[in-house]
This record gives C-alpha cells, sequence and structure tokens, in this order.
C-alpha cells in the first residue's frame, strides 16, 4: 500500500552534540546498555553557553536583568550546580526543588519561590534562607507574614498580579486585591519587604510579555507612593522560546500538515513554535520594545531604577540534553499501511509533549547497530506499555534505513521539559537513569558521571 511520504524535520544540533554522536557512539551504546533504556543525556556545558548568551542579549538591550533557571524545567541536579557556579539563581515551585537548589550551591538570596499558594513549610524554608517568595494572593501574604513573625525575620516578597492582557488567568491578584495586597505590605512591613511585582503569561509573545512588564514597572511606582520604597524588581516569567528547527522548513511543515502524516490519523491542534524566534533574540526585543509612546521597556526601567528578573528554563536547556532509546521491536505495516510501528524500551512519558496533547516534531536520529543499505522507512514511535495513546511520536518519520531490533533512536534536544515532567514508573519501570556528560576540549575521552553523584 502507497503511504504518504513523511516530511522531513531535522533538528538542529549543537557542535558538542554532533561530536558526540559521530566520534564517540561506542561510549553511547556502552552507557545506553549499562544503565538501561531510556537514558537522558545531560549536557551542563551547553547549559552554561546559554546562561552567557542569555546575559549578553539582555546587557545588550541595555537591561539589568537577574537570571533565575527555572528548576521545573529539569530535576537534573547538575544544572543548578552549573548554575550556582556561574552565579545564576534559581527558580523553584516546591519544597523538594528549593531543596536541590539548596543542596547544589545556590544561595537563597538568588532562589525565587513561586506557584501558587505555596505550602508553610516552603515559606518557612524560603523565609529562613533568604528566598525571594512570589506571593499569589492575600490570604497566602497573610500566612507568609505568620510564618515570618514567627521566624523573627522579614520575608522578601513580589506580588504576582494578572495582566490587563490576561485578566481570567488563575495566577495571581486582581487589581483591587494587589491595592489591598501593597497596603498590607505597609501595614505588615516589620515581617514583608516588598521588592517588586511578577505576572504569568501563556504563549510565547515577546511584545505581549514586553507590555505586562510595564504594567509591573507602574505598579512598583504606585508602591513607592505608599512608602514602599524598595519596590524595584519586576519578574517577566520565562516564556522565551527555542529554535528546534530551521524557520523555513517549520513554515513549508505548517502549509502541508494534515491528520494523512500521523498514525491512526491522528489530529493536533496545536504544536510549539519548534521553527520560531530564537531565546536571546526574543530576550533583546523584549526589552528594546517600545511602550508608553516610543521609549524602549529596558530605557523606562533604568529611569525609574527598575531592575528585571527573568525565569528562562526550556532556554538555559536548549541543546544541552538528548534522550536514547533501544529499538524493541518493529511491526512491518508497510504492505497494508505505508508505514511501520517502531516500539521502544520505554514510554512517552520520557517525552512528555505528549502531556500537552502534542506530538515531539523534531525527528529522531537512527543509530543502526548493523550496516544497513539506504531505503527510505517510513514509521512511526510507540512506547513498551500497553496504552494505546502511548506514542513518542505519532507523526510518520522517514528514517534513511530500515528500523531494526536493538538499533538506537535519538530524541535530540530534550533537556527542556522532555525529560522527566511527566515520568513515572508505570508498569513497575524504574525511572529513566541520567548521566552527566563533559566532552571538554576534544583532545581527551569525554568524562560522564551519573547524575547526582559526585
Amino acid at each position: 500500500m502507497a503511504g504518504v511520504r513523511p516530511f522531513a524535520l531535522p533538528a538542529l544540533r549543537h557542535p558538542t552534540v554532533s561530536a558526540l554522536l559521530a566520534d564517540h557512539r561506542v561510549l553511547l551504546a556502552d552507557l545506553l546498555d549499562g544503565l538501561g533504556s531510556p537514558l537522558h543525556v545531560a549536557l551542563p556545558e551547553i547549559f552554561e553557553e546559554n546562561v552567557v548568551r542569555l546575559r549578553r542579549a539582555f546587557a545588550d538591550a541595555g537591561a539589568d536583568v537577574d537570571i533565575l533557571f527555572a528548576k521545573k524545567a529539569n530535576k537534573a541536579d547538575c544544572y543548578a550546580s552549573s548554575a550556582a557556579t556561574l552565579g545564576v539563581g534559581v527558580d523553584v515551585a516546591s519544597t523538594p526543588e528549593l531543596v536541590k537548589a539548596l543542596a547544589g550551591g545556590v544561595p537563597g538570596h538568588r532562589i525565587g519561590v513561586s506557584g501558587p499558594e505555596k505550602d508553610d513549610t516552603l515559606h518557612a524554608i524560603a523565609v529562613q534562607h533568604g528566598c525571594l517568595v512570589a506571593v499569589d494572593s492575600i490570604s497566602e501574604l497573610r500566612r507568609l507574614a505568620a510564618t515570618a513573625r514567627l521566624a523573627r525575620r522579614q520575608a522578601t516578597v513580589l506580588l504576582r498580579s494578572r495582566t490587563v492582557g490576561q485578566p481570567g488567568s488563575r495566577f495571581g491578584m486582581s487589581a483591587a486585591e494587589r491595592g489591598t495586597a501593597v497596603g498590607l505590605c505597609a501595614e505588615l512591613a516589620d515581617h514583608i519587604g516588598l521588592r517588586g511585582f511578577s505576572f504569568h503569561l501563556n504563549g510565547y509573545s515577546g511584545a505581549e510579555r514586553a507590555r505586562a512588564a510595564n504594567e509591573m514597572i507602574e505598579h512598583c511606582l504606585d508602591a513607592r507612593r505608599y512608602g514602599l520604597m524598595a519596590a524595584e524588581l519586576v519578574d517577566i516569567g520565562g516564556g522565551l522560546p527555542v529554535r528546534y528547527v530551521e524557520p523555513w522548513i517549520w513554515n513549508e511543515f505548517l502549509a502541508q500538515n494534515d491528520p494523512t502524516h500521523y498514525h491512526a490519523a491522528k489530529d493536533f491542534e496545536d504544536f510549539y513554535p519548534y521553527g520560531g524566534q530564537a531565546a536571546d533574540q526574543t530576550a533583546h526585543a523584549i526589552m528594546r520594545n517600545p511602550v508608553d509612546g516610543g521609549e524602549s521597556l529596558a530605557a523606562k526601567a533604568r529611569r525609574h531604577g527598575i531592575r528585571f528578573v527573568v525565569e528562562p528554563g526550556r532556554a538555559l536547556l536548549d541543546q544541552a540534553g538528548f534522550t536514547l532509546f533501544r529499538v524493541q521491536q518493529v511491526d512491518d505495516r508497510r504492505e497494508s499501511d505505508g508505514y511501520a510501528i517502531v516500539t521502544v524500551a520505554g514510554s512517552s512519558f520520557s517525552l512528555s509533549e505528549q502531556w500537552f496533547n502534542s506530538d515531539y516534531l523534531p525527528d529522531p536520529l537512527l543509530m543502526s547497530v548493523q550496516p544497513t543499505a539506504d531505503e527510505l522507512f517510513p514509521a512511526c514511535v510507540a512506547g513498551s506499555t500497553c496504552l494505546e495513546s502511548d506514542m513518542l511520536t505519532w507523526r510518520k518519520i522517514g528514517f534513511p534505513q530500515p528500523v531494526r531490533r536493538g538499533d538506537h533512536l535519538v530524541y535530540l534536544n530534550t533537556a527542556g521539559y522532555q525529560m522527566d515532567s511527566n515520568e513515572s514508573p508505570f508498569h513497575d519501570a524504574p525511572l529513566p537513569s541520567k548521566v552527566v556528560v563533559r566532552l571538554g576540549d576534544g583532545e581527551t575521552a569525554p568524562r560522564w558521571r551519573l547524575d547526582g553523584i559526585r
């Protein structure tokens, strides 16, 4: 049966990733054999490069910015340790994340605590370590003040506020609630130190993020009129996109995409913008965005003594990891359906885009164990659980050779949210291992260790 010819969406590759895949296949195969499938490979050197690049982008735009790595984007300890080494903070939203950030060497004053209606344990640890707490409601503000009073300390806070553009968000305070909260901060000044405002936005619009940041600047100025002169921070959150594929290829894909390209004619309504603007370009554009009739956001902030906080997760993890799967079985349905189903050892819980009812679209790479002649081999990729929906890749991939049992598939650029956001010990399977690899100067063999082991 003739099938739809798969559309190629080759993933962009950092030179370090290319070198590992080209020159150190034996090492990667040995690690997969020894540690099991799937195996997550973490590359902190690339994370560190991303920090430098993003800092430069903000500085070039004239903005004073503190970077907090969004810990939720990846559970690996190595990234928090790299953040500590570089003087970068960490954004956390749970007690375990806060404990791991502190254990990784990040000082409390460089840790932001976000998330709605945080519990008293998280409040207590945050207060003891001088973390910056984003308060989501008046009730949380009162609870935090009580915790600080018992500890005989002052909690450092941001007030999270809803924006004009997304007033229906479940996060943050309305305008009336914000006014009440500012008054409470003044009343409870012995135990609450208001440092500024934050917000939550869905989506990747840099212009909308700039408008929301401008609203927060105005909130800081209003708070100062109440005598809260330390209101000098605006936390713009994350939302810096990552480019996974070339933009022109992405645009061509969108133009021809339809359900026939997917197993079972699956129809997806939305995808991540895989071919969008790069994170550093978006960061620069946000800060240079004109507000109030022409002045840039960065210039207005400087004029009023406002500093920004940004919480990138995916943007700092761009290219900083990939995931290996071993092929467990191939159901060749090319004659009946026009494509095969490749089942790997592992599940889509280790490629979390399915959590968003979407598909992870960059093409996986085939690493054949035995030499095989070139032949277009259309296939989708399934997990080895008993769930019909357990598909790592619903889209039909045009592999350059037939896929065989024992071959390896490489999913590139999975460090940001894909590796472990949705991981599960379903079927009593162990959680996948993470191995930390440093390539170094290329003159010596790569160094590796299990994440969390020093």
